[in-house]
């Protein structure tokens, strides 16, 4: 029995979708791109991460990217951070409504993806979400390698939850559990965000796929199943951690689509103009995309 009827859909491709791309996109694609994604239905949209350009070069216009975005109450604009001064410059355009902040449940990620260790990533979230809050804007957080470390392996459902019940002191908008690696499988999601969900009380759960090994849009089922309120998704399904070896791309946006539409999921977006902007994007990057649903025939 499904306990959510209704996801809600965050897109990620300006963001995660592009940030490991060797090839840089151009400011104005990437403003086209999230146009697109307003057009198609989405109403959260991940527009680009403020971290050191010299790391993720792909994300050096932030700023300037963050200005030209279309003036529309209606859509919440995402900017991922990981510290302080991340957060500040994002909270100086005036134009981000939500700071994304990330902590990770491994030691040896944690350092070489944000210079921290678990615990002090998870402290440096929570003081984003309260920036954010001081400021009038949205905070929420993201708990990453949720379901496997590249450099440590396994990560125990225990330490997530606790992690989870942690970071819900801060009072984010919603607690994010992501695959980082995509090495995640169904019967795990349903486990980790029951038992995340009962732990969080009331705040919704958020869940973030990469399909490496193509189990990314079974575990999307799986965590809605369990009362996933949010589902991230990237169009085309492009992706990936520039930290993270091996990890490849997230969970397609018309993939998602597909599935839960047809399962009598409402999510709000209109999949033609997914596959039509799916197309567009395969253009830009000058190749096919990972995605499937916008290589398949229309159907019905």
């Amino acid at each position: 029995m499904l306990k959510n009827r209704t996801v809600e859909m965050v897109e990620v491709g300006p963001r995660d979708g592009l940030q490991n791309e060797t090839r840089i996109v151009s400011t104005a694609d990437k403003l086209a791109l999230i146009h697109r994604a307003i057009d198609f239905g989405v109403r959260r949209i991940e527009v680009t991460s403020f971290v050191n350009p010299k790391k993720v070069p792909q994300l050096a216009d932030a700023e300037d990217l963050v200005a030209m975005l279309p003036d529309r109450g209606d859509v919440t604009y995402i900017g991922l951070v990981l510290n302080r001064r991340g957060a500040e410059r994002a909270l100086a355009t005036g134009r981000i409504d939500e700071l994304g902040a990330v902590c990770v449940t491994s030691d040896s990620f944690g350092i070489r993806n944000q210079g921290q260790n678990s615990d002090e990533s998870l402290a440096a979230a929570m003081e984003i979400v309260a920036l954010a809050k001081a400021a009038g804007r949205g905070g929420q957080i993201t708990i990453a390698t949720a379901f496997g470390c590249p450099f440590e392996g396994e990560i125990a459902i225990d330490r997530v939850v606790e992690m989870a019940k942690r970071a819900a002191d801060a009072s984010p908008r919603e607690i994010a559990l992501a695959d980082t690696i995509g090495v995640g499988v169904p019967a795990r999601v349903s486990e980790m965000v029951g038992r995340v969900r009962e732990a969080v009380g009331d705040l919704p759960v958020r869940v973030h796929f990469h399909n490496t090994r193509g189990t990314g849009i079974a575990n999307v089922w799986a965590a809605v199943n369990e009362g996933a309120a949010t589902v991230d998704a990237s169009l085309g399904g492009l992706g990936g951690c520039p930290f993270a070896p091996g990890a490849a791309g997230n969970v397609a946006t018309e993939d998602v689509i597909y599935m839960l539409e047809k399962s009598g999921v409402e999510t709000g977006i209109a999949l033609p103009q997914v596959v039509e902007a799916a197309g567009w994007l395969a253009g830009v990057m000058g190749r096919a995309l990972p995605a499937m649903v916008s290589k398949a025939p229309a159907f019905p």
